[in-house]
């Protein structure tokens, strides 16, 4: 058995992880078994993935973390790029002494992992893709004008709502800065070819129909960017198509997931 820190036997742990200007509340629930690190869509938290956890088990160590102002802990930054998103990984798995993790992403969080698993091919045993990271060239300037105004309708609300957790400690502007960011960071010439070049297997886990914002069939045809991804790259496959839409994909088809994440894992040949 190869001895390095992907096997592990640390005890559960939870607590705060700096990085940069900010510190993120991480938990991790030890365990000699896989290490799975779990990316949240752009404005959500850790908690979206309990259902995936407990689906999993207890065989897994599970590694998850609330990004910069997200939460009810994480502390507020200066920084909220995309790029400070991928380096929260690295401090993340730094922090908890993990060589090398299995990335399960969801939505902003599957940008997140492509990019991780891009960069860093040795460190990552596989990735599991949640109804994200589709290059499609959705942005356009109706577009960002569009999400500019949905998010300065939500600022009168949203305030109320972060003393629970369930929406950012991030102004308006900021919210929708990070959202146009990911637009452009999607558009095919972009993502393409970072998934062009990932060498790990990928399992997609891809959700169906429409969810809050978006119009039409827009959201299918942005799924439908993965068909040429899959043609060109052999590690990249479907794993399943989820009736649920993509609001509604981590509560109901959490065992999909699950699935995702064993069939990757599966396909580990450098581990222990």
């Amino acid at each position: 058995m190869r001895k390095n820190s992907t096997c592990s036997t640390d005890a559960q742990w939870t607590g705060m992880v700096p990085v940069d200007d900010t510190a993120l509340a991480v938990s991790d629930t030890g365990g000699p078994g896989t290490p799975v690190i779990y990316l949240n869509g752009q404005f959500a938290t850790q908690g979206y993935w309990r259902r995936t956890i407990a689906e999993l088990g207890t065989e897994w160590r599970h590694i998850t973390y609330d990004e910069r102002a997200r939460g009810r802990k994480s502390k507020c930054s200066a920084d909220y790029s995309f790029e400070a998103a991928v380096r929260d990984v690295d401090a993340v798995l730094a922090a908890r002494a993990v060589d090398r993790a299995l990335l399960v992403g969801w939505s902003y969080g599957a940008v997140v992992a492509a990019h991780w698993a891009d960069r860093n091919p040795a460190r990552t045993l596989g990735a599991v893709l949640v109804d994200g990271a589709f290059p499609h060239d959705w942005l356009d300037e109706a577009m960002e004008q569009r999400i500019r105004k949905l998010f300065r309708r939500m600022g009168w609300f949203t305030p109320l709502l972060r003393p629970t957790g369930l929406t950012p400690r991030m102004s308006a502007e900021e919210q929708a800065n990070s959202n146009i960011e990911l637009g452009r960071l999607s558009r095919e010439h972009e993502l393409g070819p970072v998934l062009d070049n990932i060498t790990v297997p990928v399992r997609y886990v891809v959700a169906s129909g429409t969810s809050f914002g978006s119009r039409g069939d827009e959201q299918e045809r942005i799924r439908a960017g993965l068909d040429a991804v899959t043609a060109r790259n052999a590690n990249i496959r479907v794993s399943a198509k989820v009736p649920s839409n993509h609001g509604a994909i981590m509560r109901k088809d959490y065992q999909a997931i699950a699935g995702a994440v064993r069939e990757v894992a599966a396909l580990d040949r450098g581990g222990c």
